[in-house]
């Protein structure tokens, strides 16, 4: 925990498109904004500064803060806040280094399924042995968004492990969208103007998070006419279509060496009823993925298992684009959790699959 009792976790910084979004949760009404080489991002809306809300959200430029490598959160107490003449606090701050993603060899470690389990993740992220240049929360983060506390595993997990330091991806996941906040978790989590799905560049890597959304069909009983997935997939199609047709601003920018696709579900493979929907979009997506980007990996959760799958073996039922890394299982107690600690290298990449104590369960490596 930070030094300032008003944060409720440390910062973090969630890649999105070429820029970064920092997420601040606070233990009460704060204005704030964030300070990177010399210029303000500000929480607004519209100008107007954001109080009523317990996570704060800032937009800032990609590029500053690389080049900056540290930024100052700044924020003031509201004690009262009026139409005329508001009552707020001195001006308090806090200063974080940053470290963006640089050289030849990347590691990384994947988080998913952690199912509001928080110190099990942090201790196997902490403990995998090396010095992480991203991390990646991969979906059901909370056990569901039925009660906006859950969201705090989010804030926790990603704060203890990065300090605000380095960057993280995120990406849904389908226990995310369950309960009555499932709606207002765009707001406390990264998005692209409100789509869940969308590109990332962290230096050479470049990847495209995916979102499966629910897993069974729309009308199914669990969900209470409370979903529209499969339109929300149909448009993230087209979403997938428009990146596949335009490398020079996605997968084939000057410097990209390693391309991935981030997704909860491992959607080229298809599970048994009631799961097994969506087969014509899913392979679809396969389809664009194999032709046109052509990743190295796609790496998943959902399964609450540790595997690689490649392609054209017996869990490639839709022609998987690239190997499949499934990298979670959350353990039978909280004290349990295996994910995945990853290494990019030149010709290739290592995937560890290490628990909270640090122990190597399996080690597969992968040539490109």
């Amino acid at each position: 925990m930070t030094e300032h009792a008003l944060l409720a976790a440390y910062p973090t910084v969630y890649a999105v498109g070429e820029d970064y979004q920092i997420v601040v949760p606070v233990t009460e009404e704060t204005v704030m904004w964030v300070g990177v080489g010399g210029k303000n991002y500000y929480d607004d809306v519209n100008g107007i500064l954001r109080s009523d809300t317990r996570t704060h959200k800032i937009a800032v430029s990609g590029k500053a803060l690389d080049e900056a490598r540290s930024y100052t959160v700044f924020w003031r107490r509201v004690n009262e806040r009026k139409p005329y003449f508001s009552d707020l606090g001195e001006e308090e701050r806090f200063t974080v280094p940053f470290r963006p993603v640089r050289g030849e060899e990347l590691h990384f470690y994947h988080i998913a399924d952690a199912h509001n389990r928080v110190d099990s993740p942090i201790r196997a992220a902490k403990n995998c042995g090396e010095a992480l240049d991203f991390l990646v929360l991969n979906g059901d983060i909370p056990n569901h968004s039925g009660d906006i506390r859950n969201f705090e595993a989010i804030h926790r997990i990603a704060g203890e492990i990065t300090r605000g330091e380095i960057p993280v991806i995120f990406s849904r996941g389908n226990h995310d969208t369950r309960g009555i906040y499932a709606e207002h978790l765009a707001e406390h989590t990264p998005t692209d103007g409100g789509r869940s799905y969308y590109t990332v560049r962290l230096g050479s890597v470049w990847a495209v998070v995916l979102d499966c959304a629910e897993d069974k069909t729309d009308d199914h009983a669990e969900y209470g006419h409370t979903v529209c997935c499969h339109d929300f997939r149909l448009r993230e199609t087209e979403f997938l279509k428009r990146v596949a047709s335009d490398p020079e601003h996605e997968y084939g920018a000057p410097g990209v060496k390693h391309r991935l696709v981030i997704v909860h579900n491992p959607f080229s493979e298809t599970l048994p009823p009631p799961f097994d929907i969506e087969k014509e979009l899913y392979a679809e997506w396969c389809a664009i993925l194999k032709e046109k980007i052509r990743p190295e990996m796609m790496l998943c959760g959902h399964m609450h298992a540790c595997y690689v799958t490649l392609p054209g073996t017996e869990k490639d039922h839709k022609g998987a684009p690239c190997p499949v890394v499934v990298a979670s299982v959350p353990g039978k107690t909280a004290e349990e959790f295996i994910g995945g600690a990853i290494t990019l290298t030149e010709d290739g990449y290592v995937v560890r699959f290490t628990d909270q104590d640090g122990n190597e369960k399996n080690t597969v490596h992968i040539k490109n």
